[in-house]
């Protein structure tokens, strides 16, 4: 158990690197803070290119193993009996 439970803070600390690394990467979308203070010229282009779209997926894969990452924590530590 203890193995397993190592393995999944492993996965989950380099999932939560790469997610944030991920978010950042993506193109804005204007309504932010920028917008706010008058920074912010935005086109309405709804196409996104196909690095954009690729971007989304491996963000959305990574965001999925993030999440199981923490249920199996949770479960691990829920029916753990140490």
């Amino acid at each position: 158990m203890l193995i397993l439970k190592i393995a999944l803070i492993v996965i989950l600390v380099i999932t939560s690197l790469l997610l944030t690394l991920f978010i950042l990467l993506h193109k804005g979308r204007g309504g932010g803070l920028s917008d706010m203070f008058g920074g912010g010229v935005t086109s309405s282009l709804g196409s996104s290119g196909v690095a954009e779209r690729n971007l989304n997926r491996i963000t959305v894969v990574v965001s999925l193993i993030w999440v199981v990452s923490i249920i199996g924590l949770g479960l691990l530590a829920r029916f753990s009996v140490v």
